[in-house]
């Protein structure tokens, strides 16, 4: 699992990158946004699935104390964005973290 590299896409679609900082693989449309998803609960959402290897969304509500309709529309927005990925399996969605530690390139 590698590093995430972050950025916030300006108004006029331009953002400037340090020369030593590697190009963002993620863009988000404004630092509210990232915040929102990149929440302190979010976080810990991504550490738990990490760590724990679940199967199930239902097994990670169980562990997160979190409503599944609230962990769908999440983790939903997350695989918008390609923090995580969700394999439908025959019964269940698996989730998987692409990515839990992050470097946001800020102009």
């Amino acid at each position: 699992m590698k590093r995430c590299v972050i950025g916030i896409r300006q108004v006029n679609g331009s953002c400037s990158v340090p020369d030593w900082c590697e190009p963002p693989s993620i863009w988000f449309p404004s630092f509210a946004s990232l915040a929102a998803v990149l929440s302190d609960d979010n976080r810990r959402l991504l550490r738990l699935i990490h760590d724990k290897q679940l199967k199930s969304l239902t097994e990670l509500a169980a562990l997160s104390g979190r409503k599944l309709s609230n962990l769908s529309r999440t983790l939903r927005l997350m695989a918008d964005y390609g923090l995580v990925s969700l394999q439908r399996n025959v019964r269940d969605v698996q989730p998987t973290v692409l990515a839990i530690e992050f470097l946001v390139v800020l102009d």
